[in-house]
């Protein structure tokens, strides 16, 4: 620990605590990180970027404090996890599109594991 950690409040510690992965984010934690990457995501929309990961030079200087404070709410796995889970939904509604153009329809299948009541 440095100078500066003698200085931290009980709530940078938790924040860097839950950046770190060492404890789980409460509730109210959890929604925080959900809130800021809703705005990250909202300002990647903004300017057209899909991947803030591969785009990384774009994304840092069209949304530095969004990815700021995605990056301050949210653990880091977190982070790296949602930035990839972006890019494949983007993906995965772009294929469905492109099949629907295609002609292809929507199944509805359920998947059950239980023996069904009569």
């Amino acid at each position: 620990m440095g100078l500066f950690g003698l200085f931290q409040s009980e709530e940078d510690k938790r924040a860097e605590e839950i950046r770190k992965g060492t404890v789980a984010p409460t509730r109210a934690e959890r929604q925080k990180c959900w809130a800021s990457r809703d705005l990250f995501y909202a300002c990647l929309d903004k300017h057209n970027i899909i991947d803030p990961i591969k785009d990384e030079k774009a994304a840092t200087k069209k949304c530095s404090s969004e990815n700021a404070a995605f990056e301050r709410d949210c653990a880091a796995q977190w982070v790296t996890y949602f930035k990839k889970w972006r890019v494949q939904d983007i993906q995965k509604k772009a294929r469905l599109k492109e099949l629907e153009a295609q002609g292809a329809y929507k199944m509805d299948v359920q998947t059950e594991f239980a023996p069904k009541k009569d």
